[in-house]
């Protein structure tokens, strides 16, 4: 990423640059460390936004870190990811500095509903990761979608990305392919009717096929993964 940017010429002002602490270095002092590595390698002097990718571990310690990091202005931003409501609470009640971001599992298929409502309780902002439940059921041919989005002249995936603005919740879609990239972006000509937000709303099936935070098997599978030596 950050060779990327150096070739790409771009003003680092214009530019969100956003990172997470592997749960391999929670805990305060290992906290501080790895965000100095990523700094390094980044070739950056600061960034906008840092994480705690899994709520595992000793987080509480890394969140204390990350909390003086904020205050040294070393980063603009601080937030956690993969929070369920009760973890999220439970942190923001006992720390100094509550969570600006809490990036989840978020798509038609799991809405995360009350999840929205609790952040929404501590002004946390929702960040959604899998806005298109990686392509699991066919999304982009789901028949909801496609009649939706054949009445606005739009492909299933933007009227998906509109969806999660109208919620107010910020999407991260992944492309490598420039042409969809301007897709992505072409969702603000448009408006979903309440009718239509209903219909989106009954795919909800109301839990992840992708990954299951409350499960001890995941638990212990990303306690296992070491990203270095």
């Amino acid at each position: 990423m950050g060779e990327a940017v150096r070739r790409a010429g771009i003003s680092r002002r214009e530019l969100f640059i956003t990172t997470k602490l592997w749960l391999q270095d929670a805990g305060y002092d290992n906290t501080l460390k790895a965000f100095e590595a990523s700094l390094k390698r980044l070739d950056m002097d600061y960034l906008d936004l840092y994480l705690i990718h899994q709520p595992f571990g000793d987080y509480y310690g890394a969140w204390r870190a990350m909390e003086r990091l904020y205050k040294e202005k070393a980063v603009r931003a601080i937030g956690v990811s993969n929070f369920s409501s009760e973890r999220l609470v439970d942190l923001c009640m006992n720390q100094e500095i509550k969570p600006m971001v809490n990036q989840i599992e978020i798509h038609p298929f799991y809405q995360q509903t009350e999840a929205l409502k609790v952040m929404e309780m501590y002004r946390i902002v929702p960040q959604a990761w899998g806005p298109f439940s990686e392509a699991q059921k066919n999304i982009f041919h789901h028949k909801t979608l496609l009649k939706i989005g054949q009445k606005h002249g739009k492909t299933a995936a933007q009227v998906i990305l509109r969806w999660h603005f109208q919620r107010g919740v910020p999407a991260i879609p992944k492309t490598v392919h420039a042409e969809r990239m301007a897709e992505n972006l072409d969702i603000f000509d448009f408006f979903l009717t309440e009718k239509e937000m209903d219909a989106i709303a009954a795919m909800d099936i109301g839990h992840s096929e992708i990954i299951d935070h409350h499960c001890f098997s995941t638990a212990r599978q990303l306690n296992s993964i070491k990203i270095h030596a």
